[in-house]
């Protein structure tokens, strides 16, 4: 069976950077255009690994994650973005509430992208930590 991937990046650019990265693997790529898109998204399907941007208009990536994270605790969410240290405070904060995430700083290679996702989505890596740097 197929795993579920979903990219929430209001950068159709980067959006389709993923759907192509992901276009001959066998998991499938849902992509949303914002926070609020890619929650409701989340309410619909059950996903196996999501990719998240942080600097969005209207709901935020924070503020996405916890939206999420009220829907199901244990998906692998990574935090996609270059701009972690603008939301370096509310990372914290989120941290510090018990919200997991991992942080990956843009640009991400698709090598990377890929590797990462083997690794969860096959079992060869362990997630949940949370990693916000200053």
């Amino acid at each position: 069976m197929s795993k579920h991937i979903l990219v929430i990046d209001d950068d159709p650019n980067v959006r389709k950077s993923f759907s192509l990265t992901f276009e001959d693997s066998a998991y499938h790529v849902e992509t949303a255009k914002s926070g609020e898109q890619g929650v409701e998204k989340a309410k619909s399907t059950r996903f196996d690994l999501i990719f998240l941007d942080l600097k969005m208009p209207g709901m935020n990536g924070v503020e996405a994650l916890r939206e999420l994270r009220m829907m199901d605790r244990d998906v692998p969410i990574y935090i996609v973005t270059a701009f972690h240290k603008e939301f370096f405070d509310q990372l914290q904060s989120v941290s510090h509430d018990g919200i997991d995430f991992d942080l990956l700083q843009k640009p991400v290679s698709p090598e990377k992208l890929l590797s990462i996702t083997v690794g969860i989505l096959e079992g060869s890596v362990s997630i949940g930590g949370c990693y916000v740097s200053n």
